[in-house]
């Protein structure tokens, strides 16, 4: 039955995958929470659990292949196949390109796309077996129109965005979609660790909230319904398509 699905949502300990984890499980989906952050994930799985959902927590290090491997197991062995995956674990620091060296783009590019390519590749065979699957890449508005002080992070939230383009091309026929969500400044403790962690942080943040239509930064709560309606059994003939959730920071004609 389709409310029995089981969804596997990276980034989940906190903030947007939080959201989408909880959104996922009110939605009847069986809910796999995976994070580096252990302690984070077994909260987010003990909150559904709260709520008469069922989850799982599952520590996983997008960076290491055979993590995202065992974890994908560990899933499929609890609580079944993996229908639904939803990338949202990211990581960016407020930068000058000029300033950057190749240790940190690699880092951001590990985390930011490589992570995304791996679960993708751990997950999407399974859902071509059986006919059905949802996948939805969380990516960024800096992606679609570059944001100061991100050039390698908006590069690889771009680069998401063009592979999830071509990977829903690839399985159009097999039964799944390929989605993604961009949202703009969003109010999630990463935001408030880059903010902290540059001493031109605040202004940034002020001039981010600034050049958003509706003059505030966003919600985590208010990312996650956009995921659930990718995610859903409705959603079967929108594919490709690249969804942003900015108060209009963006607005593609």
């Amino acid at each position: 039955m389709s409310g029995e699905r089981v969804a596997l949502v990276t980034g989940g300990a906190s903030g947007i995958g939080r959201e989408v984890c909880l959104a996922l499980a009110a939605a009847g989906r069986r809910v796999a929470v995976a994070d580096i952050n252990s302690s984070g994930a077994d909260e987010t799985a003990a909150l559904i659990s709260g709520t008469e959902g069922e989850a799982l927590a599952v520590a996983m290090d997008i960076t290491d292949s055979d993590s995202v491997i065992q974890g994908c197991l560990a899933v499929a062995d609890e609580l079944g196949p993996i229908d639904i995956l939803v990338n949202v674990a990211g990581w960016d620091k407020f930068m000058r390109f000029v300033d950057t060296d190749e240790e940190f783009w690699d880092h951001i590019i590990e985390i930011n796309y490589k992570g995304m390519l791996r679960t993708t590749h751990a997950c999407v065979p399974t859902m071509i077996e059986r006919g059905w699957g949802r996948v939805i890449n969380i990516a960024s508005d800096a992606g679609r129109v570059g944001s100061s002080l991100e050039a390698v992070y908006s590069g690889a939230k771009g680069g998401t965005i063009a592979f999830s383009k071509t990977l829903a091309r690839e399985v159009a026929r097999k039964g799944i979609t390929v989605n993604v969500v961009c949202p703009g400044p969003t109010d999630t403790p990463l935001l408030g660790e880059i903010v902290g962690a540059n001493e031109d942080g605040e202004r940034v943040i002020g001039a981010m909230a600034n050049a958003v239509p509706m003059k505030r930064v966003g919600q985590p709560e208010e990312v996650a319904p956009a995921v659930v309606y990718f995610a859903s059994e409705g959603a079967s003939f929108t594919t490709g398509q690249t969804l942003s959730v900015s108060g209009g920071l963006t607005m593609a004609g």
